[in-house]
């Protein structure tokens, strides 16, 4: 690369952990290239990435900015005041830190910086997670240098002269998660002659998992197996009251699982929503695994992620609607058909793309020679 040294790179992304994980791991690659690079996060104030950026090592700076409610809210009448403070801030920061490139990786933050360091003419890139594109890189696709995207025939959404198909980044500790399993039981305690379920209902946790789990948190006891469960903060205190009577050295149950590495590793089946984050992570760890699908989000594009798995033999789907009657039991049933579980897993293995990373971090590199 031609530019003098530091490089300094500012990435955008938060509000979820399937924005959050891959800016977190752009960052992580770019640092490991250039040890010496300046890396700033811009997120929104109040979001999980003003907590979970810092805790990955980065500084982060927020902008005063939130999506729109659905309903009429002194959110929604602040929300004019918000955009133009935040784009105004987006420009001072980005005008500031003078960065040789700016990546955005979706949320509400994302959209203003994008624009600002697109004004500036300084080398953008947009990272897209799923099958159907979010709000805010919609609107500055026209204006960025290059679009990274997970799946096939996204230039319904996005020019395709700027696509380039390398998959969705995750957490470079997932990608060898499948060596851990050792280290993974012994760090939760478990028992590795014992069949083990892990259940994560996104960063932020999912109603109608949780729901189901605890509608047939009796059979899951009597069944000889051991259980992660990851809540979400909102939920964790209702469920660690309400599994009080229940042997917790069996059922660990936490708002939030940091080490997910160590997650996966134990775990032999795995629930989870199919956000495009988790689906990629599940691809790598090459689990077993059933999907609900989330009906709460633009396009149903989490029914599309999970299909795509489907038609390969690679996962199970049960909609959100017949969680609550289906899921422990076929959690359960496929924890003990080992043939099957096994089938899953070398299917969803043949979908991962491990150095969607790498090719991101490529691309960027390749903005800044040719500036």
């Amino acid at each position: 690369m031609k530019k003098s040294q530091p490089y300094r790179l500012i990435i955008s992304g938060g509000g979820t952990g399937g924005h959050i994980f891959p800016a977190v791991a752009i960052a992580n690659t770019f640092r490991e290239r250039h040890p010496d690079a300046e890396i700033l996060f811009v997120g929104a104030q109040g979001k999980m990435e003003m907590t979970r950026v810092p805790e990955a090592g980065y500084k982060i700076v927020g902008l005063w900015i939130s999506g729109l409610q659905r309903k009429l809210t002194l959110s929604n009448l602040l929300f004019p005041v918000k955009l133009i403070t935040s784009f105004l801030r987006a420009r001072s920061i980005v005008k500031k830190f003078k960065p040789h490139a700016v990546v955005g990786t979706g949320g509400y933050a994302s959209g203003p910086i994008m624009i600002a360091a697109t004004r500036f003419n300084i080398p953008s890139v947009i990272q897209e997670q799923n099958s159907f594109a979010g709000l805010a890189n919609k609107q500055v696709a026209d204006k960025v240098s290059k679009v990274c995207v997970a799946y096939e025939g996204m230039d319904k959404y996005f020019p395709k002269a700027k696509i380039v198909f390398t998959g969705n980044p995750v957490r470079k500790d997932i990608l060898s998660a499948e060596t851990k399993r050792e280290k993974g039981l012994s760090h939760f305690g478990f028992d590795g002659n014992v069949k083990t379920l892990l259940i994560i209902g996104g960063s932020l946790g999912a109603r109608t998992i949780n729901e189901s789990i605890f509608s047939g948190i009796e059979k899951i006891a009597d069944a000889r197996i051991q259980v992660i469960w990851q809540t979400g903060k909102g939920y964790f205190d209702i469920y660690k009251e309400k599994l009080g009577e229940f042997d917790l050295r069996k059922i660990r149950v936490q708002d939030f699982v940091k080490e997910m590495d160590l997650a996966y590793a134990a775990a032999d089946v795995v629930i989870s929503r199919s956000g495009a984050l988790a689906v990629s992570e599940l691809c790598i760890a090459k689990k077993a695994c059933i999907l609900v699908p989330s009906p709460n989000v633009a396009e149903d594009h989490q029914t599309k992620n999970a299909m795509a798995l489907v038609a390969k033999d690679a996962a199970l789907l049960i909609p959100d609607k017949e969680a609550n009657t289906r899921l422990v039991e076929e959690a359960l049933k496929l924890l003990f058909d080992e043939s099957r579980a096994e089938k899953l897993r070398l299917n969803i293995a043949t979908l991962a793309k491990p150095h969607a990373t790498e090719d991101i971090v490529n691309e960027i590199e390749k903005l800044i020679e040719a500036k």
